[in-house]
């Protein structure tokens, strides 16, 4: 396992700047997750890191030596792809040892790595297999079998899982999770699936507009965001927001804000005694919980019930909404203010 350094990194599409002057460090053996929107470079950044794209300025660092301008085989990364990339004339094992092969590793150093790799894989039975006889989940541990072999210093993951049906990204999550565990390598990860990202990783890089807003372990990342944008894109349904005005503590004039509250923060009863009343807008039934939408005299917002039928749509409600989990935001710039809201005032629509 290696760590990996970027600095002031730099990379253009035609005339379009994708990257510009991004730093990023990964330490030895962490899981990183890259996660944001569509568009927002996360994957230019991987490929960038594995040398499948230029860097027009900045460097990239893995383990120590600079590989800025390395060929990608020359980098130690094992990459594993959206797309499986397998070879259809070539049965699971041949797949697997195809480029170690290419590289003239003895033939027993080769068996020796693809039956360790196979077994942590559950790939035993399918040695002897095409593409065209597996499913769409053992395809993908084959491919990243593939990469397994390869004993790489820093395994790339792009978006690997985008393929799969609901059922199976969950069971390969988990095994992507018990295999770094196993293997203590260093992982980079592209998503835009935040519940893949809040599983995985043990720090999430969040990217916007070619640029990363925060960085962190996933719980502090959801518990106290640095701006509007990574706390509404981070949760599901996303965190609330009400303009209004806040005070921090007794005699504290009261600022303009935007406070941010997660759905799971807001409690509702019957009766529109607690904050200002609410009207239910639609349920959304959840299994063990549901969904509660509501119009807060203009305000859209979310909350988290037990299912028990007890907020039909139409009816009033009671919010009380737990201010020392709420995040304050500036209503102009979105960023983070480090104010506990000790009370909140908020402004109807």
């Amino acid at each position: 396992m290696a760590s990996v350094s970027i600095q002031q990194l730099g990379v253009r599409m035609g005339t379009t700047s994708i990257l510009s002057q991004l730093d990023l460090d990964v330490h030895e053996g962490e899981f990183l997750v890259l996660l944001g929107p569509s568009g927002c470079g996360k994957s230019t950044l991987l490929h960038t890191i594995a040398g499948l794209l230029d860097a027009e300025a900045g460097s990239v660092h893995i383990g120590g030596r600079d590989v800025t301008h390395a060929d990608p085989k020359d980098r130690g990364i094992g990459m594993v792809f959206q797309s499986y990339a397998l070879y259809p004339t070539m049965n699971v094992e041949r797949n697997m040892s195809f480029g170690l092969r290419v590289a003239g590793l003895p033939k027993g150093e080769i068996r020796k790595r693809v039956e360790r790799a196979s077994r942590m894989l559950q790939l035993d039975p399918l040695l002897a297999r095409k593409p065209a006889q597996l499913s769409g989940g053992q395809r993908q541990r084959v491919a990243i079998g593939r990469a397994l072999v390869r004993e790489a210093q820093v395994f790339l993951f792009d978006e690997p899982l985008s393929n799969l049906d609901a059922k199976l990204r969950t069971e390969l999550r988990r095994e992507l999770k018990a295999l770094h565990q196993e293997l203590g390598a260093t992982m980079i990860y592209v998503t835009h699936d935040q519940v893949e990202a809040m599983t995985l990783a043990t720090r999430v890089a969040v990217m916007r507009g070619g640029r990363i807003q925060q960085i962190g372990a996933p719980g502090e990342v959801y518990a106290r965001p640095a701006n509007m944008f990574v706390a509404g894109f981070l949760g599901s349904p996303s965190m609330n927001f009400v303009e209004g005005l806040a005070t921090a503590a007794s005699g504290t004039p009261a600022v303009p804000a935007v406070l941010g509250i997660r759905p799971e923060h807001v409690a509702l009863r019957p009766g529109s005694d607690a904050f200002p009343g609410a009207r239910v807008t639609l349920v959304e039934p959840m299994g063990a919980h549901e969904v509660v939408w509501l119009d807060m005299q203009g305000h859209k917002m979310a909350a988290i019930a037990p299912s028990t039928g007890e907020f039909p749509p139409g009816a009033v409600v009671g919010v009380q909404m737990d201010l020392a989990r709420a995040s304050l935001f500036d209503p102009n710039s979105g960023v983070r203010l480090d104010l506990p809201p000790a009370g909140f005032y908020h402004r109807p629509h």
